[in-house]
């Protein structure tokens, strides 16, 4: 059955902070905002322009939000709040499961398992949408976690409009379950390759949170 916890629930036992890597596009949006509420004070022109750059401001932070979560007990947990756009089995063996992001989501990702960085590779690509299948050629940086699974490999997308993924830890950090990892800016996806013989928990269309999510079956 898809899982019933929503983020709203999650997130209302503690506070909500901004996320690491929203200085450039925020601080930019805000300040430009603050400028024209105090000038619309003066100048009716002004108030017309207050008007969708304080809604923009508004925008801007609520997708840059970050909140807290109550991290869920799994083997295999999402790495990202989205929803589940594709499950397919690998030739290796392993089976992918792509969560898309929409501009709505909480874009801070989260490390799926406890374990060692061992790789966080930068690869240029394209900006297509993420839902589109050629978005797999898009600009992504590809994780490796030594776990005690064995080698998990996460794939963080850029989208369309989400051009710059900042990854918070380098090679060789040891991450706990749930602990945030990286921030992609604006709507992408997170590919996230469970390792042979663990079976998804998850169907395709079904609403993940991140750290909160279980994506293994027992």
């Amino acid at each position: 059955m898809p899982h019933s916890h929503s983020s709203a629930q999650r997130d209302s036992r503690a506070g909500v902070r901004l996320a690491r890597g929203a200085s450039p596009w925020l601080l930019p949006t805000v300040a430009t905002a603050a400028v024209s509420l105090v000038r619309a004070r003066r100048s009716g022109r002004w108030a017309a322009v207050a008007v969708p750059t304080t809604a923009l401001a508004a925008g801007m932070l609520w997708f840059f939000r970050d909140p807290e979560r109550e991290i869920a007990q799994g083997r295999v947990i999402s790495p990202a709040d989205g929803v589940v756009q594709s499950i397919m089995p690998w030739k290796d063996g392993r089976t992918r499961v792509a969560i898309f992001m929409s501009p709505l989501n909480v874009h801070v990702n989260r490390a799926p398992l406890a374990g060692t960085v061992t790789s966080v590779e930068h690869i240029p690509g394209g900006f297509v949408p993420a839902f589109n299948k050629e978005s797999e050629n898009n600009e992504r940086v590809v994780w490796h976690f030594d776990t005690e699974l064995g080698d998990i490999e996460m794939v963080q997308i850029a989208g369309a409009v989400a051009r710059r993924i900042v990854p918070y830890v380098p090679q060789g950090t040891k991450v706990e379950q749930g602990e945030r990892i990286g921030l992609i800016r604006f709507g992408s996806r997170v590919d996230i390759y469970l390792p042979d013989g663990v079976e998804p928990a998850v169907e395709v269309g079904q609403t993940t949170v991140a750290g909160v999510t279980r994506l293994d079956r027992d």
